[in-house]
């Protein structure tokens, strides 16, 4: 679910990075390209949709992204692994190390 949701994601991410460079940070864009009057859409409407689709697909993206943490595979918190290594690093330093042997071999000298 995690990965279908995350491929959600950015599927909306790239229609909505395309309908904003569609959009002119003035107000033209793809709206101006339908200046006649006896369009389907006129100009303000053509405006209208366009906003209104940037806003619905902004929304999407947070619910998607809230709803994929909730699937996340890890429920722990950083500051509940934060703290068990903490405590694995504190019982590793308060035991001594092991006294190693020598374990090379003994190389008979001649005189």
């Amino acid at each position: 679910m995690y990965i279908l949701l995350t491929v959600l994601i950015v599927i909306a991410a790239i229609v909505l990075v395309l309908l904003v460079l569609v959009q002119n940070s003035k107000g033209g864009g793809l709206a101006s390209t339908f200046s006649s009057s006896n369009q389907i859409m006129g100009v303000s409407k053509t405006t209208t949709f366009l906003e209104k689709a940037t806003w619905t697909l902004i929304a999407t993206i947070v619910v998607l992204s809230v709803l994929a943490t909730s699937f996340a595979g890890n429920k722990q918190s950083v500051a509940q692994q934060t703290s068990e290594l903490t405590d694995k690093v504190k019982t590793e330093q308060s035991e001594p190390a092991p006294v190693q042997e020598n374990t090379l071999p003994e190389i008979p000298i001649e005189e």
